[in-house]
């Protein structure tokens, strides 16, 4: 990346830092509760909400888009929407001055897992596919992926309600909002480039979906398996990724899935892997 590139995604990632700051002031009563309650209709009647993760995702998005469109105004960029749901990314911000200047950014949510104290669920970090491995591909992404000087993640951490404490099916009248439990909670925001969050393995099953780590502590200081390598070694692990056949200890042909085996392959240390936030963890486990 050329010089005046990296201090202009250096400047554009400070002010997005400073910027989230503000956010869980913004979506949270005095007591950490969320202030989206429900839905309402025209009589007045409000609809409580599910505790479906995408639902949420998408009504936490919407509910902080006032405050990105104020963001991108205040800093003079525009924003340019996905044109398509399975699109990345979420929204482009590409300069008022210079349309060569773009930034991706992602909205990420997850919960805090009861079972494991200071995990998450984790998230998806895109696509490691067509438009990851061909830079200057238009497929499922909104600008070809070479032209953004910056990919990060605008990423929510929350607790969800107990499940006794929410009932889905309530309807009450306006006046009873306040007296409606939050499906969710305690809200924690951060800002970090999309490889600084990265894990070495898949984030959902069989499909092409770059995972991350999901120790907490370790997110928010943007701490993740690739800390000590950088970008570079992110791009080339993830565009490599199940495609190099090396033979394992049994002397059987296997794919590289792990940093490790390919730091090993690449001639590289493999201490190099930030074994700290290596541990991965689901909530099915």
């Amino acid at each position: 990346m050329k010089k005046e590139h990296l201090s202009l995604k250096n400047e554009f990632k400070q002010k997005l830092q400073h910027f989230v700051k503000e956010l869980k002031e913004y979506i949270s009563t005095d007591d950490d509760q969320w202030k989206i309650k429900g839905f309402i209709d025209i009589f007045k009647n409000i609809y409580t909400i599910s505790g479906d993760t995408k639902i949420l995702s998408k009504l936490l998005e919407i509910h902080l888009f006032p405050k990105i469109a104020k963001f991108a105004d205040e800093n003079s960029y525009k924003i340019v929407l996905a044109d398509h749901q399975n699109y990345y990314p979420d929204i482009s911000f590409v300069s008022n001055s210079d349309d060569a200047i773009k930034f991706a950014l992602d909205f990420k949510t997850t919960y805090r897992l009861t079972k494991y104290p200071g995990f998450c669920n984790g998230f998806t970090l895109g696509s490691h596919g067509e438009y990851f491995i061909n830079r200057s591909s238009t497929k499922n992404i909104q600008f070809p992926y070479k032209d953004y000087l910056g990919h990060f993640c605008l990423g929510i951490i929350y607790t969800r309600t107990a499940s006794e404490d929410i009932d889905e099916i309530r309807i009450c009248d306006i006046k009873s909002l306040t007296a409606i439990t939050s499906v969710i909670k305690d809200f924690q925001f951060f800002i970090c480039e999309k490889w600084e969050i990265a894990s070495d393995q898949r984030g959902s099953g069989n499909t092409a979906n770059i995972g991350s780590i999901n120790k907490i502590e370790d997110i928010i200081i943007c701490g993740g398996m690739f800390k000590n390598l950088g970008e570079k070694w992110f791009d080339d692990y993830w565009m490599n990724y199940g495609k190099i056949i090396i033979k394992g200890t049994d002397g059987k042909e296997q794919k590289i899935k792990s940093l490790k085996d390919y730091l090993i392959y690449r001639g590289k240390d493999p201490k190099l892997v930030n074994q700290r936030a290596s541990k991965k963890i689901k909530e099915n486990e």
